[in-house]
């Protein structure tokens, strides 16, 4: 009994470090969304910028030389490919930053017209930098298909957001514990895949890692359960994921495993249309 009050004492701590953190994490993501803007329209204003000075460089071709005017228009290119690229990344950085900011304000279980391939790849990609950031030598292959022209759906996206952060976090754990044992020859993948198929929204995440015991497939969903050291895991993610799947968005939530050889997790979701 003393063992199970220390161990929920401690996994208590290890969810106000992470409440606080995740206060932290949406103020900061606020703040760095208006310099983001600013980067981002003021590249937008230089494009446009450029284009008038084309124009100008164009009226005067006469008092240009050939080798001057071709210098002018390669340097005006390289500048707007440069500047479609801070467009381009900074968007994407707005994007993650938009999906800090709905889990951390969404409303309680409030259904959203959502565009679930962007949810899942946003973080699928946000698990596994955040895996990188901790472990520098870690790399792995990811593998993603998404149907394509899917439309709107209506979930919980800050609940949906957060089971598959839970599942990606989960894949990329056994694969950097496998990797260290395998060494180079071991080739680390993970294959995504979202489709509709039967008015089911399906969604599934597969790894190549280390598979699951049998006492792991027996208390997977169980709270405060976890495969990771102390202070790497509360043991509750498994337990929410399923929650989020079967009983905030009347799904299923399975998986195949074969010890040493992966795990597959499958999302099935009733189709509901925006």
């Amino acid at each position: 009994m003393e063992q199970q009050i220390d161990t929920l004492q401690q996994q208590l701590k290890q969810q106000e470090k992470l409440a606080s953190l995740g206060m932290l994490s949406a103020g900061i993501a606020h703040e760095i969304q208006n310099p983001l803007n600013f980067v981002i329209n003021f590249s937008k204003m230089s494009d446009k910028l450029l284009k008038d000075l084309m124009e100008i460089v164009e009226d005067n071709e006469d008092n240009l030389s050939e080798d001057d005017r071709e210098e002018v228009e390669d340097i005006v290119a390289d500048l707007k490919e440069n500047m479609a690229k801070i467009v381009e990344h900074g968007e994407r950085a707005i994007s993650i930053i938009q999906g800090i900011l709905l889990v951390s304000r969404g409303k309680e279980d409030e259904y959203i017209p959502s565009d679930v391939s962007h949810i899942v790849k946003e973080y699928v990609w946000l698990s596994y930098h955040a895996m990188r950031a901790n472990h520098k030598n870690f790399n792995i292959s990811i593998r993603e298909d998404y149907q394509e022209d899917l439309p709107k759906m209506m979930v919980i996206p800050q609940d949906l957001s957060r089971a598959i952060l839970n599942l990606m976090n989960n894949a990329c754990y056994t694969l950097w514990r496998k990797s260290q044992n395998m060494g180079e020859d071991y080739q680390p993948l993970i294959s995504v895949k979202v489709a509709i198929l039967e008015e089911q929204l399906h969604i599934d995440i597969e790894d190549n890692g280390e598979g699951m015991t049998d006492e792991v497939k027996q208390r997977l969903y169980e709270n405060f359960f976890t495969t990771k050291p102390a202070g790497q895991g509360t043991g509750l993610g498994m337990a929410i994921t399923r929650d989020i799947i079967e009983n905030k968005h009347h799904g299923t939530l399975t998986f195949d495993t074969q010890e040493g050889q992966g795990t597959t997790f499958h999302i099935s979701i009733p189709v509901k249309k925006a």
